[in-house]
């Protein structure tokens, strides 16, 4: 076999099923379409609309050809510990949707394998589903023998989306690496446990619907489904054993042999770290260039742990401060011409995975708390598997290191329990997954995407109109397809043509009037519940609307030129926020509406007053140039090209709409537009915010909005003037003057709240007791408003006891329980020490603290516990 590189195994795939008549379509992003699906994991998700017949692929194609970048975590912690489970991998596939079937794909599969790939012949074997006797003809007819071809059952070779639905039987192809790699049985076969034979090419016949009843229905047209590991096609031609000795995924354990020191192939446990941080890097990079920002739910949280266990695995061979980059840099560098994506988002990809990195080590910080206090809290030697897990799963911790610090205790770790909460979760994730994959294929269903498929798209006209004459071609109420709507009623109407733009990436949808010969119905809003298909949500008013009516669709033009106003302003607001701030901001959600328009975008703090500042005079600047805007459309090639701006976490067909705004905003975009920026009249920022780690958002007004916002200021302004007597030009020093003046009489109130009064002092001195080594001690509740005046309490009971003493207090203060203890130093010298007292009274509140021997401090979460820890503090002294 020849030597193959990752990079011509995977253009050499993609140009034979090109030249066999496959359209070459490019990767889909990691955020799918469906929204029941979680991350794209398979190369036939972007795919769904073909297989169900509701897209057609346009002539001449026969099918199509993609390399799709996928994620999987259904068996994280399973990763590096062999050589063929990533989180992060490179799927090659061919796909059919009723033009070519078993036969061809068949006879191409061996051809590509044998001739392309030049795999030996006598090195390849084939399975097939039991019952597949055509495919077993078609292998034999092709010069496979019969002993390579092995027969396997359901649980093997018959893929099923769900319990019904779309299935059929699959043939994998497996390349035998020679029986060295075998488990000596006689019965070794393809379908064995053991690394003789790998499987490296899954062809799946889907031709059957499945029905509940468990018959098997023809598909009227049958589709082809296939996926080749890119990963485990090179580790075969490299001639190497793991995935991770490939030259891509080699190159980056690379980069953590130079970083650490450590030696690939010295160490098992340093091989496994470096095999974690290699696939893990990959993944965090691409998840963020598809739009996937850390978080603790969904994707993001996904994206989280990824990034934390490589962190944590760098850190246990001796990585230590920010390190990612240098693995980004490298990812880049072997992928970047293949996935631009990873190239256009290199700044934030930089940016996130350093505030990651940083925010990761307070959490490492917070998981040692937690072990130490629970370490200070165990009853005997062993530390529960429920709480080892805990620290895995929430702070990143590996149970190695778990049990290295404890064990440094003298404490051992449960690891049965740890494994039992560990094959639980393993169990949750599998079932999502498996929930994905039926989802995956599950129909869109409902009247929606059944008017879809008997319909078509809806010709959208909106662009350059605001009326259209139209036909009512479909009525909708309650979910059910309706002749007519009657005078009153409300529903929904589907046009062939509208001039109404449907709520779509976060501009809202057109309003105003549908208008037939017997009277007109409010159109109350547009969406496209389907992709194309625009939905008008509609109320009769004074006559009855019915399909095949001819009607005149007018657009609330005065409504739509604000919404078109807000727009623009939004795109030079995002190229105003990347020239003040940087280019790691990118749009991560929008909304434009009438009224005013909201921009969140990636940036890792707060807005100071002068960016918000300049943010605004830029675009302002802009807006006032009276530039004209421009909309085209080309190839989505062409527009990367041409450094046109693409929306963060957006999905794109090859062709593209461009709106430019002279040379200083250019973004891909199908929303509405002024013609001329000067339209926009002024933008102005009327707040700024957080949305989540690493996300702001700015709310904004323009046009006559942004007038209405000035007036209002305006009108408070010479309110507040009024009412401070000053004129408007003097309130923010007045404003400053009297807030001075107010801390100052709060500093002095205060003072007076904390002399504690005499009857209370008198009624703690009642409770003095003597501890045996010999002092007087109070253990008491005291009513205090906060810690400071629980301090001021002690030094006045201290100057009224008899004899040098202590003082142990709790107090309740804002919900929060808080505790102290204090001695004096006779007290202290008799063996009284604040410090342990509070360290052991703590837990009993879920809190903790601690200070000197003479006096600390702690609060807690739990009220309840104040007695219990007056008693542990009784218990110690008396």
């Amino acid at each position: 076999m020849e030597f193959m590189t990752t990079a011509e195994i995977r253009e050499k795939y993609l140009s034979y099923f090109e030249g066999k008549g496959c359209k070459r379509m490019p990767s889909s992003s990691l955020i799918p379409d469906d929204p029941s699906l979680l991350l794209t994991s398979a190369g036939m998700v972007q795919f769904k609309p073909y297989f169900l017949q509701q897209k057609q692929l346009e002539e001449p194609y026969i099918g199509t050809t993609t390399v799709q970048k996928c994620v999987r975590t259904n068996d994280i912690d399973i990763i590096g510990t062999t050589g063929r489970h990533l989180s992060f991998f490179e799927m090659l596939g061919n796909f059919s949707f009723g033009k070519y079937f078993k036969k061809e794909m068949c006879a191409w599969a061996y051809d590509f394998s044998v001739n392309v790939l030049g795999l030996p012949a006598e090195r390849l074997y084939f399975t097939v589903f039991e019952d597949d006797d055509e495919t077993i003809e078609i292998w034999k007819d092709l010069g496979v023998p019969e002993d390579h071809i092995s027969r396997l059952g359901e649980d093997d070779n018959f893929w099923r989306a769900g319990p019904t639905g779309p299935c059929g039987p699959c043939s994998e192809i497996y390349f035998d690496q020679g029986p060295e790699f075998g488990c000596d049985s006689p019965d070794c076969a393809p379908g064995c446990d053991c690394d003789r034979f790998l499987e490296y090419w899954n062809c799946v016949f889907t031709q059957y619907d499945g029905q509940e009843d468990g018959t098997l229905l023809p598909l009227p047209k049958k589709n082809i489904d296939t996926g080749m590991g890119l990963e485990r096609m090179a580790a075969i031609m490299q001639g190497v054993q793991s995935n991770y000795d490939t030259d891509v995924l080699r190159s980056l354990v690379g980069v953590g042999e130079r970083l650490s020191g450590k030696v690939y192939g010295d160490d098992p446990e340093a091989d496994l770290a470096l095999r974690i941080i290699a696939d893990h890097s990959r993944a965090v990079t691409f998840m963020i260039a598809d739009g996937i920002l850390p978080s603790n739910e969904g994707r993001g949280y996904v994206l989280r742990r990824l990034l934390r266990r490589a962190i944590m695995k760098a850190h246990l061979i001796g990585i230590e401060g920010p390190f990612l980059n240098e693995y980004v840099d490298e990812i880049v560098r072997l992928m970047g011409d293949v996935y631009p994506e990873i190239v256009e988002n290199r700044e934030l990809e930089r940016k996130l995975i350093l505030a990651e990195e940083d925010r990761f080590g307070a959490t490492l910080r917070q998981g040692q708390s937690f072990l130490e206090e629970a370490l200070a809290n165990l009853e005997g030697d062993v530390l529960a598997g429920e709480e080892a897990f805990t620290l895995h799963d929430t702070y990143g911790f590996p149970v190695e290191v778990t049990r290295e610090i404890a064990e440094a205790r003298g404490v051992t770790v449960d690891m049965e329990g740890f494994e039992r909460s560990m094959t639980a979760q393993r169990e949750r994730a599998r079932a999502a997954g498996a929930k994905d994959a039926e989802a995956a294929w599950s129909t869109y269903g409902g009247v929606y995407a059944d008017l879809l498929a008997e319909l078509g798209p809806t010709r959208f006209v909106g662009y350059d109109a605001t009326a259209a004459e139209a036909r009512v071609v479909a009525l909708v109420r309650d979910g059910e397809r309706v002749d007519a709507l009657a005078a009153g009623e409300t529903g929904e109407a589907v046009l062939d043509v509208t001039p109404f733009y449907a709520e779509m990436g976060g501009e809202v949808g057109d309003t105003g009037l549908l208008e037939n010969g017997e009277g007109h119905a409010y159109v109350l809003d547009a969406k496209a519940p389907e992709k194309g298909l625009t939905v008008h949500s509609v109320r009769c008013e004074d006559g009855p609307l019915a399909v095949g009516d001819a009607v005149v669709a007018r657009v609330d033009a005065q409504r739509r030129a604000a919404i078109e106003r807000n727009h623009t302003a939004t795109h030079i607001l995002h190229a105003a926020l990347r020239q003040v701030l940087g280019e790691h901001v990118k749009q991560a959600g929008s909304y434009v509406g009438p009224d005013r328009l909201r921009f969140d975008f990636t940036h890792f703090e707060a807005l100071t007053p002068e960016q918000i500042a300049e943010v605004e005079r830029v675009a302002n600047l802009r807006i006032m140039e009276a530039v004209p805007t421009s909309i085209y459309e080309t190839s989505l090639d062409e527009a990367r090209a041409n450094g046109v701006t693409a929306l963060f976490g957006e999905k794109y067909g090859e062709t593209v709409r461009v709106v430019e705004a002279g040379d200083f905003s250019r973004e891909l975009c199908g929303g509405c537009h002024v013609a001329n920026t000067a339209e926009i009249g002024f933008a102005k920022i009327v707040s700024e915010s957080s949305v989540g780690a690493n996300l702001r958002r700015i709310e904004a007004v323009t046009s006559y909005g942004a007038l209405a916002y000035v007036n209002k200021m305006e009108a408070e302004l010479k309110e507040a003037a009024a009412a401070l007597r000053v004129s408007p030009s003097d309130v923010a020093e007045r404003a400053a003057a009297n807030v001075k003046a107010l801390k100052e009489l709060q500093q002095k109130s205060k003072r007076a709240q904390g002399a504690i009064g005499g009857d209370a002092v008198a009624g703690l001195l009642a409770q003095v007791q003597e501890a045996p080594a010999g002092y007087p001690v109070i253990i008491a509740r005291v009513e205090v408003g906060d810690g400071g005046q629980m301090r001021n309490l002690w030094d006045v009971v201290r100057s009224r006891m008899e004899r040098p003493g202590a003082l142990v207090a709790a107090a309740v203060t804002d919900g929060k329980p808080v505790l102290m203890a204090a001695g004096s130093d006779e007290a202290v010298a008799a063996g009284f020490n604040a410090g342990a007292l509070i360290k052991a009274m703590g837990p009993a509140i879920q809190g903790g603290g601690g200070g000197k021997p003479t006096m600390a401090q702690a609060g807690g979460k739990n009220a309840e516990g104040i007695d219990d820890a007056l008693q542990i503090a009784r218990d110690m002294i008396l």
